[in-house]
């Protein structure tokens, strides 16, 4: 008896996939847990209650929020360098690798942001708060590292968007990509509104996204604006 979870690539593929798909799950959901519900929390909560959210919950809820991006990152990647190898570099040129590489350079943005802006940024946080509470002298910088913070998971939430709607639609809703297809200026529009949205999450202002309603609805434009680029260019 042959065991299809042991057959091959075919089996590594759905293992990477479904860690793809929890490990996800666990970060993107600690990312709207964190812009829907804590960030409102924060706003409102009494100064009693701030301490033990910036000293307890905040530190456990980002150790899952970044390893599950870690780990949604490797994953995902490592499913990508598989599928190329067994179908070569076409495979990418097909309508699943366009749609797939779209939401791949919006997961790893926001895997960068994680890491290297959001993380940083809120150990900067968490510290002035366990400093404080301590009885130390507060952080001057803190204030900047929250709302840095704070404005690159604005930025991922807005990219979730249309990452979501591209991975699903790598292999759920296929484009007529064909060899009159544009893909150079499929790739250079796609960039142009990667590199506004990303430089505005790290230089920038909240603008729109500052609002639980504003980020969300500027995710949907900005997919409905991606999937008419790609539909234009194919």
């Amino acid at each position: 008896m042959q065991i299809a979870l042991f057959n091959g690539f075919e089996g590594i593929l759905f293992l990477l996939r479904w860690m793809h798909f929890f490990f996800g799950i666990v970060w993107i959901g600690l990312l709207y847990y964190f812009n829907f519900v804590h960030g409102a929390f924060m706003a409102e909560a009494d100064a009693a209650a701030k301490p033990s959210a910036l000293t307890k919950l905040l530190p456990r809820a980002l150790w899952w929020f970044r390893w599950g991006a870690m780990w949604t990152m490797v994953s995902g990647l490592l499913t990508l360098m598989i599928r190329g190898h067994q179908g070569g570099f076409g495979v990418f040129t097909t309508s699943w690798g366009v749609l797939i590489l779209i939401g791949t350079l919006f997961g790893l943005t926001m895997w960068f942001n994680v890491w290297f802006v959001i993380w940083p940024c809120q150990k900067v946080v968490i510290a002035n708060a366990e400093n404080v509470a301590a009885g130390k002298p507060a952080d001057p910088n803190a204030a900047a590292s929250a709302a840095r913070a704070s404005l690159a998971s604005r930025t991922n939430t807005l990219m979730s968007v249309p990452l979501l709607f591209f991975m699903g639609a790598a292999s759920h809703l296929p484009v007529a990509i064909t060899a009159e297809s544009n893909l150079g200026l499929l790739a250079i529009l796609v960039l142009i509104v990667w590199a506004i949205s990303e430089g505005n999450g790290l230089k920038g202002k909240m603008g729109p996204i500052a609002s639980i309603k504003g980020v969300i609805h500027m995710g949907f434009v900005m997919t409905v604006i991606l999937y008419i680029i790609v539909e234009m260019c194919a």
